[in-house]
C-alpha cells in the first residue's frame, strides 16, 4: 500500500494543500488507518473504475449524484462508513422505512462487479461508496480531490440503528448539534455538509410539517420562516391527497443538478426546503456561515472538502474488523 497524498482544491497552493492535510490528520482520528492510493499496487485502476461507473450513470440519469451523496450519509452516521446500508434481508438498515427511498445502489453493484472482474476480493463495498459519492460531486460540477481508501465492509446491519443516528428534517438546531458531535463533526461542518442539498430530490412528505390542510382540504403555510412564492410553488407540486412518499421536488429550485454554492443563496432568500435547512439561517450561530457561504462558492468548495473527508472517515473499520464482501448486499 502506498500513502503518497494528493488533494486538489480549486486555487489551492502547495501551502493550502499542507495545511488541510494537518488539519485532517488532526480533525479526523480514523484517518490514519487509511490510506491515500490505498489500491495503487493491489488494484491501480480501482478509482478509475468506480469513477467512470458513476459518469456513465450519471449521464444517464442527473439524479445520481444526489442518490450517491445521500447513500454516503445514511451509510456513515450508521455503524460508520462500512457499507451496512447496503445488506439486505429482514431487519437491516436497508429495510427500514427512513431508507426505503434511497437511491444509487445500482451504480454501487456495477462498479463492484467491474471490479470483481478485474481485481477480485480487493476493493471493498464501503470504499466504493465514498469513492462514487466523491465522484459523482464532482462530476455535478464541485470541487475533485482525493480522499483515503482501505474500509473494510461490515458485518453488523440493524435497523433499530437508523432512526437514532440519522437527521430528521424536522430537527431543531440543537438536535443537529448533538448528532454531529456525536460523529465527531462540528457545528461549521454541519453547515457545510448541509450543502449537499444543492442537489437531489425529496419526497414530499420530508417537508409536509410546513404545511397544513385546511377546512377545505387544500394546504396552506404555517411556517412562516418560508418565502410565500416558493411554499406555493411546493404545494402546487406536493397538492393535498397527492401521493407524498411518490410526488418529488428538486432540494434546490436553482440549479437542481449543479453541485454549487446556491442552496446557500435559497437560505437566504428563504427558500430552504426542509425545516433544518431554514433554521441553519435563522440561528445566530450558523447565520454567518450561510452567508459567506452563499458569497463565496470557492470558500465552499474548500470547506467541502475538509468536512467531506472527516465525514468519509468516521468509524471506519479495518483490518479484522471488517471484510471484503464479494456482494455488497450479503457479508461472507
Amino acid at each position: 500500500m502506498e500513502s503518497k497524498i494528493s488533494i486538489f482544491l480549486p486555487t489551492s497552493n502547495l501551502c493550502n494543500l499542507l495545511v488541510l492535510v494537518f488539519f485532517c490528520f488532526a480533525a479526523c482520528p480514523s484517518l490514519g488507518r487509511l490510506s491515500f492510493n490505498f489500491y495503487a499496487t493491489s488494484c491501480p485502476a480501482a478509482e478509475l473504475m468506480v469513477s467512470n461507473t458513476v459518469r456513465a450513470a450519471s449521464s444517464n440519469d442527473p439524479t445520481i449524484p444526489g442518490k450517491l451523496l445521500r447513500l454516503l450519509f445514511h451509510d456513515c452516521f450508521v455503524e460508520g462508513c462500512d457499507a451496512s446500508v447496503l445488506l439486505q434481508g429482514n431487519g437491516t438498515e436497508r429495510s427500514d422505512p427512513a431508507n426505503t427511498s434511497l437511491g444509487g445502489f445500482s451504480v454501487i453493484v456495477s462498479a463492484k462487479r467491474v471490479l470483481e472482474i478485474f481485481c477480485p476480493g480487493t476493493v471493498s463495498c464501503a470504499d466504493i461508496i465514498a469513492l462514487a459519492a466523491r465522484d459523482a460531486v464532482a462530476i455535478a460540477g464541485g470541487p475533485a480531490f482525493q480522499i483515503p481508501s482501505g474500509r473494510k465492509d461490515g458485518r453488523i446491519s440493524n435497523s433499530a440503528n437508523v432512526r437514532p443516528n440519522i437527521v430528521d428534517t424536522s430537527f431543531t438546531m440543537d438536535e443537529m448539534i448533538k448528532l454531529f458531535n456525536s460523529k465527531g463533526l462540528s457545528l461549521d461542518d454541519l453547515v457545510t455538509l448541509s450543502g449537499a442539498h444543492t442537489i437531489g430530490l425529496a419526497h414530499c412528505s420530508a417537508f409536509s410539517d410546513r404545511f397544513q390542510q385546511d377546512s377545505k382540504g387544500k394546504l396552506r403555510l404555517v411556517d412562516t420562516s418560508l418565502d410565500i412564492t416558493y411554499a406555493k410553488e411546493l404545494i402546487r407540486k406536493c397538492p393535498a391527497g397527492g401521493s407524498s412518499t411518490s410526488n418529488t421536488v428538486s432540494n434546490d429550485p436553482e440549479t437542481s443538478f449543479a453541485f454549487d454554492n446556491q442552496y446557500f443563496g435559497n437560505l437566504l432568500a428563504h427558500k430552504g426546503l426542509f425545516q433544518s435547512d431554514s433554521i441553519l439561517l435563522e440561528d445566530g450561530r450558523t447565520r454567518k456561515q450561510v452567508e459567506k457561504f452563499a458569497n463565496n462558492e470557492e470558500r465552499f468548495f474548500r470547506s467541502w472538502g475538509e468536512s467531506f473527508l472527516k465525514l468519509t472517515t468516521i468509524e471506519v473499520k479495518t483490518d479484522n474488523e471488517g471484510e471484503i464482501r464479494q456482494s455488497c448486499s450479503f457479508t461472507i
